[in-house]
């Protein structure tokens, strides 16, 4: 399996869950992988040693995406370490819930500035070298509650949609310069973050899926594969979605 043979991907929030599938997937198709999370690098360990199990160099970079000093960091030991970056992946996200009339600023905060303004923060710090080459792939993260909404998750469901339409506006910005910039929007899936549901919500959401069953992190990523591949070529401002039928489009 070779099809990201010899590229360099950063994914961020790659400790866990969807991050951690696509960066040891990414690795088993001959990437090699900077591990950019918020966690220590002992909370790192199971993807660091997936992508040593693949045979490619890792490199682990502690990041606060919501912080602009943090990434800029993280972009710089990337570059010095690897030389370039060919894949970026927004993945680092944080999901609470609160209904609106009792959300706090500092809660809507917490969640707009790490999954929105940590994908633009990610985004500016790399495509420049993207640019100069005239060749990289984007990939943002986004979520099906970005184009449905959903009720007690204004906050993450505005996040996730400015997650989409920042995908569509730098599509257009970049993609005759080389750089072709998607987004992927799963559904529900098994990872830490669903965990945190309640019995009650997760009972009501399985009845609302026509597949009748939350979506594992191995049905994600070989959506990420395909853009961050050559198959995905003709991909551009596009967002996918691997949601098990809560969204048809």
């Amino acid at each position: 399996m070779s099809r990201l043979a010899d590229r360099v991907a950063v994914v961020t929030g790659a400790a866990s869950g969807i991050g951690e599938a696509i960066a040891i997937a990414f690795a088993r198709e001959g990437a090699d992988i900077v591990v950019a999370d918020q966690v220590d690098e002992a909370g790192a360990a199971s993807v660091l040693a997936g992508i040593a199990e693949c045979g490619r160099r890792s490199l682990f970079v502690r990041t606060d995406v919501a912080e602009e000093a943090s990434v800029n960091a993280m972009a710089q030991t990337a570059l010095e370490h690897f030389g370039r970056v060919d894949i970026l992946v927004n993945n680092a996200g944080i999901f609470t819930e609160s209904l609106l009339e009792n959300m706090s600023v500092a809660e809507w905060d917490r969640v707009v500035d790490t999954n929105l303004r940590g994908t633009f923060l990610c985004t500016r710090a790399l495509l420049g070298q993207m640019l100069e080459r005239g060749d990289g792939r984007i990939i943002n993260i986004a979520s099906q509650l970005g184009q449905i909404g959903g009720a007690a998750v204004a906050h993450y469901s505005a996040s996730k949609a400015g997650v989409i339409g920042l995908t569509k506006a730098l599509a257009r910005e970049v993609s005759r310069r080389g750089v072709l910039v998607n987004a992927i929007a799963p559904g529900p899936i098994e990872t830490p973050l669903l965990d945190s549901e309640t019995e009650e919500w997760r009972n009501a959401k399985l009845a609302e899926l026509p597949i009748g069953r939350f979506g594992t992190v191995d049905e994600v990523t070989p959506t990420a594969v395909l853009l961050a591949s050559a198959e995905g070529s003709y991909y551009v401002g596009q967002t996918l979605g691997p949601n098990g039928g809560d969204v048809m489009l």
